[in-house]
């Protein structure tokens, strides 16, 4: 019987990018409690930018941008990083830090829908019915609170715009031909979409001082830099290119599962049946869209094999 060879080094990337992007939502969620939403994403673009930068330029990567690579990178910047950075920020900052995660990881639904226009590829039975099914959780976890008006909803239109530029980013980084490194691609996306943010923060809020943070918010701040903002990036591409696709999109289904229940344990946020409902939505979502056809394909394409007709 054939068998896929995955080895543990890919496995625990995987995990640790799951843990560690799953424990960013309460800690965003802590630092935003303290801090200015435009500074904070200030700072998360120019230190996670300096630190990919410098971790491309000592591997021996080329870290120049040439001319010609200029207009791709701030284009998919624009979505992948810029636009994600800033909607998700004030999202966060308007809602359970929970629920976020759950409506910000519907990235991949939005990606399927776009690339069905941009890439031309195939929108099957799977992909709407995992749409409709994402949409009915997002209305399961906004439905009490758009009732009631509470801010709640103004940060859910947020999330769902956070997730609609990562999806829009992801699609055209995949229609781009790069020969850019990839670890030198996303540090000039961060440190070219830092540049906006950076000047509308010095033009709109005081400089923060940081000296005033508290325990908990330093602490969280600095665990955004080491990793949400830096080892996570590298770990993730790192993974995609170990593992298939498949096996891949497992982690962040993974991330909302641990961003509810870490900020249930680290903020005390309450998780009740709507909030695990809707998880249970979006996650079947995921599967139906993602994984279930993966595997199909995989299946098909093991009979299809020489010795597997042969056998027949």
């Amino acid at each position: 019987m054939p068998s896929t060879t995955v080895t543990i080094k890919p496995l625990l990337l995987l995990a640790s990018l799951s843990l560690f992007w799953g424990l960013n939502w309460p800690g965003m969620k802590i630092i935003l409690s303290e801090m200015t939403v435009w500074w904070f994403r200030a700072l998360c673009l120019l230190v996670g930018g300096a630190i990919l930068m410098l971790v491309s330029a000592l591997s021996g990567n080329r870290w120049l941008l040439r001319r010609q690579e200029f207009l791709p990178v701030m284009t998919c910047g624009s979505f992948a990083i810029l636009g994600w950075m800033v909607f998700s920020a004030y999202g966060v900052s308007l809602m359970p830090a929970g629920r976020a995660s759950i409506i910000a990881f519907t990235m991949p639904l939005w990606a399927t829908v776009i690339a069905a226009s941009v890439l031309d590829e195939k929108v099957t039975r799977a992909k709407i019915g995992g749409l409709l099914l994402g949409l009915l959780g997002l209305g399961v976890l906004i439905g009490p609170d758009l009732l009631i008006l509470q801010r709640a909803p103004v940060g859910a239109f947020f999330m769902l715009l956070a997730a609609l530029s990562w999806a829009l980013g992801t699609v055209l980084i995949k229609r781009t031909s790069w020969r850019i490194p990839t670890l030198s691609n996303v540090a000039w996306q961060l440190l070219l979409s830092s540049i906006p943010v950076t000047l509308v923060a010095m033009l709109s809020e005081p400089l923060p001082d940081l000296s005033v943070l508290s325990t908990p918010a330093m602490i969280a701040l600095a665990y955004l830099f080491v990793f949400p903002m830096s080892f996570c990036q590298w770990a993730y591409f790192k993974t995609v290119g170990l593992l298939p696709a498949s096996i891949a999109a497992i982690g962040t289904l993974m991330v909302p599962v641990i961003g509810v229940f870490s900020s249930h344990l680290i903020l005390d946020e309450s998780v009740g049946i709507n909030e695990l409902l809707a998880l249970l939505l979006v996650l079947s979502a995921l599967v139906l869209v993602l994984l279930i056809p993966a595997w199909q394909g995989a299946q098909r394409a093991r009979e299809l094999k020489p010795e597997n007709l042969a056998g027949g």
